[in-house]
């Protein structure tokens, strides 16, 4: 590395498997807060996570990937992320993606008071955060 003095640890979990370990010289993610960029040095903080591409920075390239819900611990030389779901693009199904945003379309116009609007609100999220990665 070039200038290591402007990367970071990065490590972003889910419940089965460490998805990414490295070096990042930036983070860009979806809070519940707005979309957020961390460089190293950044405070200390916790911010929960809201469906969207994460954006990995790294020396010569920007990794993408779709996290879906969790929250990140953010200290001046590490951030863990800690995630539902998390996925790169080749792992995205893209016609599943579109089924589920159609499922979640439909559950939204029914106006039926039995369905979880906050749930299929969500569900929407995630299916267009899908399609707009794999998609890439």
């Amino acid at each position: 590395m070039a200038d290591d003095s402007r990367f970071f640890d990065l490590e972003i979990i889910t419940p089965d498997r460490v998805f990414w370990s490295g070096k990042a010289s930036m983070l860009e993610m979806n809070t519940t807060e707005g979309q957020v960029g961390i460089y190293k040095k950044h405070i200390p903080m916790t911010m929960i996570l809201q469906p969207g591409i994460v954006k990995i920075h790294l020396e010569n390239e920007i990794k993408d990937a779709a996290i879906h819900a969790g929250f990140v611990e953010i200290l001046p030389d590490k951030i863990s992320m800690m995630a539902e779901v998390a996925e790169w693009p080749d792992e995205i199904d893209l016609n599943r993606a579109k089924e589920a945003e159609l499922r979640a379309e439909r559950r939204l116009q029914a106006h039926d008071p039995k369905i979880n609007m906050s749930r299929a609100e969500l569900a929407l999220k995630r299916a267009l955060v899908r399609q707009e990665l794999a998609g890439k």
